[in-house]
């Protein structure tokens, strides 16, 4: 085995006995990893180049999601299933249930005084306020209503219900991490909740309904008498993020000008690190103003804006977008990107990043252009 042979096989018999090992290396579940620059059908990097990748894509609230939530709602009861979501799935990944490679956005319609049963999942979540103003989450034992523009956690493995305590519909749409903990086989989900061996339809309340604001909602503060290890750890300990206190700040900052490439943009964060609420994901509030358009940004994270305020569109790779109230568009990593605003309002765009997992692996990149067209690093 050791001796080196000489292929003496040429033309057609050589292209007979090529196609045979192919069949054969195919039929055993490998995959043939080397470059034969005659070869194009079995050129393995092209090959591995073009597997399923996202492209950029928009939802339409408007003309997709909406008519279909009501209807949803309305064919699909709280009797029928313990979930009603709309997953949005990006083409380039069909049918794998993701908007992006590491992510999804849901939107979902509860019924005014809809209860849906505690459960719990390795996915980490975040549900984010569109109509209504008393969508409901209960999370390891804080009761949380919210409304248009807060942002409420759900970490990983920890119990929550979902629901409306409202006499009106309440809309929300949500953003996880299923897919990338998927590709690491590590997805589970859990139905099975008790209190004392008992089987509850919803979580009894541990903490005050105002325990987020009340322990976290000073900046720069941490109480040292409350335990700030709650649910499994690695997220942040604040469940809930109020959008008056994001757009009060946003707006304090309106003549900020200096970061041409991302406009006015805010990091949700863990207040006991500063970091990101998630080791997987990171939230963002980003602001354009009236007329304002960025400069070009290419990052290795990829992103799923969902437009809150205003109008304007983006363009991914010179391909135009538009963003209107509660849209999502779909921007994959290694793209180019610009955001416009169109109107005399300003444009608020709720962004969810995979950020730091690429961070976490030494993948994260960022590249802008400057106004000549120079390319520069961000990061």
């Amino acid at each position: 085995m050791g001796n080196h042979r000489e292929m003496t096989l040429s033309g057609a018999a050589k292209d007979v006995a090529l196609r045979e090992m192919y069949a054969d290396i195919s039929a055993k579940s490998l995959f043939p990893f080397w470059a034969k620059q005659s070869d194009v059908e079995h050129d393995e990097i092209r090959q591995l180049m073009n597997g399923p990748k996202p492209v950029p894509f928009r939802w339409s609230y408007k003309d997709d999601l909406e008519s279909l939530l009501h209807r949803s709602a309305e064919l699909i009861t709280a009797q029928d299933t313990d979930r009603r979501s709309l997953v949005l799935v990006n083409p380039g990944l069909a049918p794998r249930r993701a908007s992006v490679s590491t992510m999804y956005t849901a939107y979902r319609l509860n019924d005014p005084n809809e209860l849906v049963p505690p459960h719990r999942h390795t996915a980490s979540a975040i549900r984010f306020g569109l109509t209504g103003s008393q969508n409901f989450t209960g999370v390891e034992g804080e009761d949380i209503t919210f409304g248009p523009g807060d942002m409420v956690l759900t970490p990983r493995d920890t119990w929550h219900n979902h629901g409306n305590t409202g006499a009106a519909p309440a809309i929300n749409l949500s953003v996880l991490d299923y897919p990338l903990v998927e590709s690491l086989n590590a997805l589970a989900f859990d139905h099975d909740y008790k209190e004392a061996g008992v089987a509850k339809a919803k979580q009894g309340a541990r903490f005050p309904t105002d325990y987020s604001a009340r322990v976290y909602g000073a900046g720069g503060l941490r109480p040292r008498f409350v335990n700030h290890f709650r649910g499994v750890g690695g997220s942040s300990p604040m469940f809930v993020y109020r959008y008056d206190a994001m757009r009060e700040l946003l707006e304090k900052h309106r003549d900020y000008a200096e970061n041409q490439h991302e406009g006015l943009l805010i990091e949700y964060v863990d207040p006991r690190s500063g970091g990101p609420v998630y080791k997987t994901m990171t939230y963002f509030m980003q602001m354009l103003r009236a007329g304002e358009k960025t400069l070009p940004i290419k990052q290795s994270a990829s992103l799923l804006v969902a437009p809150f305020e205003g109008r304007g569109h983006v363009l991914v790779d010179g391909k135009r977008f538009a963003l209107e109230p509660f849209d999502t568009v779909a921007i994959p990593g290694g793209l180019w990107t610009e955001y416009v605003n169109d109107g005399t309002d300003p444009l608020i765009l709720f962004v969810a990043s995979d950020e730091p997992a690429l961070a976490a692996f030494g993948l994260l990149t960022r590249y802008g252009r400057t106004a000549s067209g120079d390319v520069v690093k961000l990061l």
